[in-house]
């Protein structure tokens, strides 16, 4: 699993996944086949990013609003140089430095792909 993933996850949590229906049981030969029917879409409300941010403990102690580390930190990510390195690679910033800046460009990127995956992110957070 990547740095942006275990990100999303301690956001948004787990998804479970129950994708096998059951099957009715018979006796001898197969049931036959029922007509499947095309796919549909699961619609899911908006996750508010900012509002289970502010909810998990530790958070009034941390400035993740604006610090990649402070939010690293906050979703039990280490913020190691080498893990942000490599959150920035995933989010395709190959050029990750470490500097300041480069930081508050990652949280900035960080804060967009999270608004990309479902996330619902103050318009603060994206410029």
């Amino acid at each position: 699993m990547g740095i942006f993933s275990s990100i999303r996850n301690a956001i948004f949590g787990h998804k479970d996944e129950h994708a096998a229906a059951a099957q009715p049981a018979t006796a001898g030969a197969a049931a036959p086949a029922a007509p499947r029917s095309a796919p549909q879409p699961e619609v899911l409300e908006p996750v508010d990013v900012a509002q289970r941010l502010d909810a998990m403990p530790g958070a009034d102690n941390l400035n993740w609003r604006s610090s990649i580390v402070d939010l690293l930190k906050l979703v039990g990510v280490e913020s190691s140089y080498e893990n942000r390195k490599e959150l920035a690679h995933e989010l395709g910033n190959a050029g990750y430095s470490g500097s300041a800046e480069d930081n508050i460009l990652l949280h900035r990127q960080t804060m967009q792909a999270l608004a990309k995956h479902g996330g619902k992110v103050p318009a603060e957070f994206l410029d």
